[in-house]
């Protein structure tokens, strides 16, 4: 077996911080389980997660002078078979990881091993690769709007603020078109409203696209209400963003951006 050389402490404590992550990482019976697997000693059960994982590491690459057991404990974690029905908490761990690991010239593939890669030497470097949900959104040719009022949060992988701060942006750009001051439902009706519209996206020449109209106005105040106003108030840890929710909600705010890029001041 190829000789692993011992981690330094720092990678330990940020691969060990995401796998006991109170949001996505392992429960700690699961910590346990794991380490047990291993033959691994467990010399503080009660602590917090990630700090007992780390000693645990910690105990037994002291002891055997070897890097291996981060990774023995890293591939038994990330085995598909345990997370194929939480592909959500997957994708967070893996991004988590390949951050903490690339430091040290490893990563962690699509099938949850943990396999060598270019050592990154500086934490911009390591942040890029784990860039996933904008790569993902780029790809999908996501306008890009939505990334001109969120892409600080997509880089730091904050999916709860980066919706909340994409969706502000089409208050934002509703503001910009029409030259009002209002916001959320009244800024919507105002703006779109049939009464005594101030933007049209379209013609407004027929009963289907003032039908579209009001639709459309529609769909924002449901945005708005649904989604901005519960992430504007409520705690992250309340009401979490998975990606998966992440991903749809930024479909629809990249599809009203594109009906705006067609819309005229009436």
């Amino acid at each position: 077996m190829t000789h692993i050389p011992c981690f330094d402490a720092s990678v330990i404590e940020a691969a060990c911080r995401e796998l006991g992550d109170t949001a996505h990482g392992l429960t700690g019976s699961e910590i346990g389980d794991l380490l047990a697997q291993m033959g691994a000693d467990d010399p503080d059960p009660g602590m917090t997660k990630w700090k007992r994982l780390f000693n645990a590491i910690v105990l037994q690459q002291n002891k055997h002078q070897v890097g291996s057991h981060l990774l023995m404990f890293i591939n038994r974690a990330m085995a598909p078979a345990r997370l194929v029905k939480k592909p959500g908490q997957f994708t967070a761990l893996q991004d988590g990881l390949n951050v903490a690991l690339s430091l040290a010239g490893y990563g962690v593939n699509d099938r949850g091993q943990v396999v060598l890669t270019t050592r990154e030497t500086t934490v911009a470097g390591a942040v890029t690769r784990a860039q996933r949900l904008k790569r993902t959104l780029e790809a999908r040719g996501t306008h890009a709007e939505v990334f001109a009022y969120c892409t600080p949060e997509l880089l730091d992988q904050n999916y709860f603020h980066a919706v909340l701060e994409a969706i502000k942006g089409v208050a934002e750009r509703l503001r910009k078109l029409s030259g009002l001051t209002s916001d959320g439902a009244e800024l919507v009706g105002q703006a779109l409203g049939m009464k005594a519209p101030i933007i049209a996206i379209n013609t407004l020449t027929t009963d289907t696209e003032i039908s579209e109209q009001k639709g459309f106005g529609n769909l924002l105040i449901g945005l708005f209400g649904a989604v901005r106003n519960p992430a504007a108030h409520a705690p992250k840890v309340t009401w979490p963003m998975p990606e998966q929710d992440a991903l749809d909600i930024f479909a629809l705010v990249s599809f009203v951006h594109r009906k705006l890029d067609g819309a005229t001041k009436v």
